[in-house]
């Protein structure tokens, strides 16, 4: 950040560049010198420095906000930094605002400019400024350093930006070598183009007018050249890209301006000529005016690009990072051929010469590129004699280059050369650049063959030689005659295949001329002296080989092309497998096309060799499988290849478990060893997923495996991760074929490896590696399921045997895994990370989540399908509200299912969670004094209430039975210890009937007056203890009464509690399950005053039916069995329509109705 000086106390005569003074105050600027003066002794005194200057800089920052229309958003942006990372399209006006705000306050506007160039070379720190007024140069160069303060860990580096003297102070650890220019991403690379396009578009609003102020220019080029020498590479890379594209855009001013000159010279001397013997006119003295300001700006012009260039490119062209050595090469390049009035000649010319030497690749390849330019160019060429003389060995030996893509360019180079200039190749020169027409780098051998076909076998520019007769087969001949020699005199007969290849792009006319070279092959040698040798014509014959072969085939040699690109590239290789899918595969068979299913199977066969990564092996996996289906003709033939592959992967997985069990431990150590079982094992696996591989007997070989490190535990996670999913796939293909035609004894012994395998998986829920644990309970979720799922219509009898349902422990053992590694919070610790670092372990936790998500869709999906019990959902539940951003989605589509299968089980599942939760509320509390209803924990548990209350929905007769449910399991658990010995004991959860109210406004008007009477069966008058005590009672009643009438009766007749009967009150109660309730991790949400006031009813719909109701009176009397003999069977003056609808009443339970509302026979 930039703190700006004080205008007042830096230069208190000069309005020019007067600073405003309320900017910065006093005591900064005297902070401010203390730091470059070196006089700060404390790191407070340091630190309070860096505060008050980035206060001071937010301050300034605040009035200049600009806000900018982004992809239809308006985007506030405080720096010209983010507005550059916003995009070009903000870029023009961005700059035009720039150059408003320099017209009105230029030191300030300036300061921002520089502090953009500073936050893109990724400096975090801060800038201060201050003016220079020194007349001593010596004092102004003491101030130029670089050091670091080893007592802050700060670096400073102070350098001239005239009309100031920067200091930058920045953490030392800036040397990470991260910044904007070299970050990977598409993001990165339009922040470099935006960065370059800022400069150029700068440069381009300000010609007309402040660039010529003699100080926008000055400071900027100062800044640039300062930050270039730095010891920083983020400085020094950004500096000279910066100032190398400021060069290059003032280079386009440069060429204007002369155009602009050269006009108004040429109107003065027509002006001049028109008014001849007549006395001067305003005209002619406005014309001679303009041509002397075009000529005063050219030489301003001319200052600046000798400033930028000797002040960057001579101190950075030989630069140890070898980026900023190719940004110097790419724009003198682009110089060269932009202005070559200025920069062809050799004092320029030699850096390209130079660094065409350079061990990086890139440099020289920005070298050729910028040559290719200028070559290219008939009338820049003759410039060029004294460098194509001293460079022309070096370009001639470059096509020889290690690097690839420098070869082809050097290539294409003296292509150009050979056209451009005369007799600069010398025979050798061309004998030893035809020879790459061999190579195997096609790139470069096609570069080869352009200039072998142009240079050798083509007529342009030969006139002399072209045959007169004979017409294009003449011509045609003649090239081909040409070819033979050059083909024989190579002396390399075995290539020519390479050698057709080469010129096939260029050459392709005369190469498909087969009548012209039948011609030739058929002319006899008697007397004939165009007619070919012995030689000639074997030469010729392998030539018409290998170009039908090339016509008919269309692609490269072998060894030659892009076959083999992408085959180690797991992602691309992946998504190319899949292309398969889409053929027509009866092609092969009706077009006869046997020998290209046979190279792609070979191809695929490699591959699967090759890799071990599991998206490529499925992804072949899956390309057999769509090959080898019986229905096409070529499925004997590729199920052939599938055989072989697989007795090869066997054969492979054989040998290794061979001497793995032969080992006198019984285990191996190597990592070596484990490396290759583990992709043997990966491989088989893949193709177990979906291939029968029964016959190859795998599901011993790997249930042996697992055995093993049940007993010794001594296994590596790489070899049991595959080994545990190659077993699971072979029992799956095991239970598919039995399940078709198999005896009752197969089935049986079927029916022991399963319960095994399931032993097997439950022992692995505990193992020490969290990898191990968790896939062991994917593939028990989906074991279970698939087992428990099974088509009848095939084998009932083997259905029946190989059906299997969890046991009780097996159950337990799930919910005990999804508690301990689904809804555990991580403790987070607090390190100091760089942002590589930050950005990794936000990776690490999404992967981590993602991995959660898809264990508890395993879970939930055997709570929906019926597998395990729906009280097992409970658990689930309680973290409704706590984890809703991770796994909302998922346990809200639980509910919704379980709601579907049954409203009653699904229900009964929700109070019990509540339930749970609210004994493990009280354990955690003072028993004697009952629930804390203003704790954090009760205020959860009645929203976690309110939100699934939401869930029911509108229609309140749909979800009759299931609310009034709720309402009889809470009243009998609130109860539940009220009698005591001695005939009177409080009721210790009576807290409880705080929770189920939030059900009561989804209760029908008629069912609360049948719970009501329920409820008072549990109470008699008077209470026989406080009214605060049976507060929560209260409050339950006022949230079950119909009217105020009610109300107040209740209210006013409540006294004394009368004992009810033990026998009575057991008869009444639902007999809760034994033993101590499951505990429930919570973690304190936003803590909310609890309701005091009774819940407000939604109204129903309204328009319900007597009959409807009627219809599910006797549901009802089933759950509610509470009720007097005649149950609901009340006279019809007593259900009335008015007893149906219910009345429509203002509160605050709709606001999430619309997010949470499921329903049994609707999504949510």
């Amino acid at each position: 950040m930039i703190a700006e000086p004080n205008a007042a106390s830096s230069l208190p005569s000069q309005k020019e560049n007067a600073v405003r003074d309320e900017t910065v105050p006093e005591s900064a600027v005297q902070n401010s010198r203390s730091v470059r003066n070196g006089n700060l002794k404390t790191t407070r005194e340091k630190r309070k420095v860096r505060e008050q200057s980035e206060n001071i800089r937010k301050n300034s920052s605040s009035s200049r906000r600009v806000r900018r229309l982004q992809n239809g958003a308006v985007v506030e942006a405080v720096t010209l930094f983010e507005v550059v990372i916003m995009g070009k399209r903000a870029m023009q006006s961005v700059v035009d605002d720039w150059v408003e705000a320099y017209k009105q306050d230029r030191n300030v506007a300036l300061l921002d400019l520089i502090n953009f160039f500073i936050q893109c070379s990724g400096c975090q720190g801060m800038v201060t400024a201050e003016m220079f007024q020194s007349t001593h140069k010596n004092d102004v160069m003491q101030k130029m350093t670089e050091t670091f303060d080893e007592e802050s860990g700060l670096q400073y580096k102070k350098f001239m930006a005239f009309p100031w003297i920067l200091t930058v102070t920045w953490p030392v650890d800036m040397d990470g070598e991260d910044y904007p220019l070299i970050r990977t991403g598409s993001y990165w690379k339009k922040f470099r183009a935006n960065f370059c396009e800022f400069i150029a578009v700068l440069v381009q609003q300000c010609q007309c007018s402040i660039l010529y102020d003699s100080y926008l220019m000055d400071a900027i080029i100062s800044l640039l050249t300062g930050l270039a020498d730095s010891m920083i590479r983020a400085f020094r890379h950004t500096s000279t890209l910066a100032a190398m594209k400021l060069l290059t855009a003032v280079v386009g001013v440069h060429l204007n301006l002369d155009v602009n000159k050269h006009n108004a010279q040429r109107l003065y001397e027509v002006e001049k000529n028109r008014i001849s013997g007549k006395r001067t006119n305003y005209r002619l003295d406005q014309l001679e005016r303009k041509g002397k300001e075009y000529e005063q700006k050219l030489l301003e012009i001319q200052n600046m690009m000798n400033a930028i260039f000797k002040g960057t490119f001579l101190s950075r062209y030989r630069d140890v990072i070898p980026e900023i050595r190719a940004t110097c090469m790419e724009e003198i390049g682009s110089l060269i051929n932009t202005y070559p009035d200025t920069y062809l000649n050799d004092s320029y010319l030699k850096y390209i010469g130079w660094m065409l030497y350079d061990k990086q690749p890139e440099v020289r390849l920005k070298c050729l590129l910028g040559l290719q330019g200028i070559y290219s160019r008939k009338e820049l060429v003759y410039k060029m004699d004294l460098f194509t003389s001293r460079f022309k060995d070096r370009i001639v030996s470059m096509p020889l280059d290690k690097d690839h893509e420098v070869a082809v360019q050097a290539m294409k180079l003296l292509m150009l050369m050979s056209q451009n200039c005369e007799d600069v190749l010398s025979d050798e020169d061309c004998e030893t650049l035809y020879q790459l027409v061999y190579t195997t780098h096609r790139p470069l051998a096609v570069a080869a063959g352009e200039f072998l076909y142009k240079r050798l076998l083509s007529y342009e520019g030969d006139e002399e030689v072209v045959p007169k007769e004979g017409g294009k087969s003449g011509a045609n001949a003649h090239q081909l005659k040409r070819l033979i020699h050059f083909f024989l005199d190579s002396e390399v007969h075995k290539h020519v295949a390479y050698l057709i290849d080469s010129l096939w792009d260029w050459a392709g006319t005369f190469l498909k001329d087969w009548e012209c070279m039948t011609t030739l092959l058929l002319k006899n040698d008697g007397g004939d002296r165009e007619a070919l040798n012995d030689a000639h014509k074997s030469a010729l014959t392998e030539i018409i080989l290998a170009t039908v072969r090339e016509a008919a085939e269309g692609h490269p040699p072998a060894g030659r092309g892009a076959a083999k690109k992408y085959s180690t590239d797991a992602q691309k290789v992946a998504n190319l497998l899949q292309i398969p899918q889409y053929y027509d595969l009866d092609v092969y068979s009706t077009g006869h096309l046997e020998k290209h299913l046979d190279a792609l199977l070979r191809e695929v066969k490699d591959i699967v060799v090759k890799h071990s990564d599991m998206s490529v092996l499925e992804a072949s996996s899956r390309t057999y499988y769509i090959l080898c289906s019986e229905e096409i003709a070529i499925y004997n033939q590729v199920d052939r290849a599938r055989t072989q592959l697989i007795d090869e992967l066997t054969g492979q997985l054989n040998q290794l478990l061979d001497g793995f069990w032969q080992k006198e431990e019984g285990f191996c150590t190597d990592a070596g060893e484990i490396s290759r079982m583990y992709a043997a094992l990966r491989r088989l696996a893949a193709f177990h997923n979906a291939h029968d591989l029964t016959k190859w007997n795998l599901y011993h070989k790997t249930l042996r495996l697992l055995v093993f490190e049940m007993e010794h535990g001594s296994l590596s996670v790489l070899m049991i991760l595959p080994a545990l999913q190659c077993t699971y796939f072979s029992l799956l293909w095991q239970v598919a074929a039995a399940a078709e035609n198999s005896s009752k004894g197969a089935l049986l012994a079927l029916r022991r490896e399963l319960r095994r395998f399931s032993e097997i998986c439950m022992y692995f829920l505990t193992h020490k590696e969290k990898d191990v644990r968790e896939k062991a309970f994917v593939i028990l979720c989906d074991w279970l399921l698939i087992l428990s799922h099974q088509d009848s219509n095939n084998n009932e009898e083997a259905v029946g045997l190989l059906d299997y349902l969890p046991s009780t422990s097996l159950q337990e053992k799930l919910l005990l895994f999804v508690q301990e590694h689904i809804f555990v919070e991580e403790k987070e610790e607090s390190k100091d990370l760089t942002k590589e670092e930050e950005r990794k372990d936000e990776s690490c936790k999404l992967d981590d989540l993602n991995k959660k998500r898809s264990l508890l869709a395993a879970y939930c999906k055997l709570i929906v399908f019926n597998v395990v019990e729906t009280t097992a959902a409970a658990e689930i539940y309680k973290h409704y509200v706590k984890a809703y951003n991770d796994f909302g989605d998922i346990i809200k589509e639980t509910l919704s299912r379980t709601r579907h299968n049954n409203r009653i089980e699904s229900a009964r599942a929700l109070i019990l969670c509540l339930q749970q939760l609210f004994q493990t509320c009280a354990e955690s509390q003072d028993g004697s004094t009952g629930v804390d209803l203003a704790s954090a924990s009760f205020t959860n548990m009645k929203e976690l209430a309110r939100r699934f209350s939401l869930t029911f929905g509108w229609d309140q007769v749909k979800s009759r039975e299931s609310v009034a449910m709720i309402h009889k399991e809470g009243i009998e658990f609130a109860f539940q210890g009220a009698t005591g010995t001695d005939g009177k004991c409080f009721p210790p959860n009576l807290s409880f009937l705080l929770i189920i109210s939030e059900f009561s406004y989804k209760l029908l008007k008629p069912d609360k007056k049948i719970v009501y009477a329920y409820l008072q069966r549990y109470t008699v008058e008077p209470l026989p203890y406080s009214r605060d005590e049976w507060q929560p009672l209260i409050w339950y009643k006022n949230s079950l009464l119909a009217n105020e009438d009610e109300e107040s009766s209740v209210l006013g007749s409540l006294g004394e509690w009368s004992q009810m009967g033990t026998s009575k009150a057991s008869s009444c109660k639902r007999k809760l399950s034994n033993g101590s309730l499951p505990e429930a991790s919570h973690a304190e949400a936003a803590s909310q005053d609890p309701a005091l006031q009774s819940a407000s009813q939604l109204a129903s719909a309204a328009g319900k039916s007597r009959k409807r109701l009627k219809s599910r009176e006797t549901n009802l009397q089933e759950h509610l069995p509470f009720l007097c003999p005649g149950g609901l069977q009340r006279s019809k003056d007593e259900i009335n329509t008015e007893d149906v609808l219910m009345e429509r009443q203002a509160g605050d339970k709709s606001e999430d109705a619309d997010v949470d509302v499921i329903d049994g026979d609707q999504k949510s």
